[in-house]
Parts: C-alpha cells; sequence; structure tokens
C-alpha cells in the first residue's frame, strides 16, 4: 500500500490501553522512543493489533509545533 503521508515510523506495539469505545496504543520506534496513538477498538479487532507486532505509525500534519 502506497501512502501520500512521508512521515511514517516503524516500531514494535509495547502496550494497547483500552477504554470503552477508543484505546491508545503505544508503538517503541527504537532507541528509547515511543509514539502513541488513540483509535477505536473496531481498529484494533479489524487489524488485529497486539503486543509484540510490527506496527507503522504514519503522521499527516498541515502544521507541527515544536517547543524548546
Amino acid at each position: 500500500m502506497k501512502l501520500s503521508a512521508r512521515n511514517q515510523l516503524k516500531g514494535t506495539v509495547k502496550e494497547i490501553k483500552e477504554g470503552v469505545v477508543t484505546a491508545e496504543i503505544i508503538i517503541d520506534i527504537g532507541g528509547g522512543n515511543m509514539i502513541s496513538s488513540i483509535i477505536s477498538k473496531d481498529s484494533i479487532e479489524s487489524l488485529g493489533i497486539k503486543n509484540g507486532d510490527e506496527a507503522t505509525a504514519v503522521i499527516k500534519a498541515t502544521s507541527v509545533m515544536v517547543m524548546a
């Protein structure tokens, strides 16, 4: 599958924190860095995501704020 989003961070699913309707997916992208995303529980089920799976976080945004 090809995507127009250029920011793709590959990693391993470290943790899934399920809520009532949504869940937070935490992906270890290496070097001690983690990225998290909130997706629907239906998406977790349809993708078959579980701890230890390889996953890619895809970021598509019109603006990114940086703070130092």
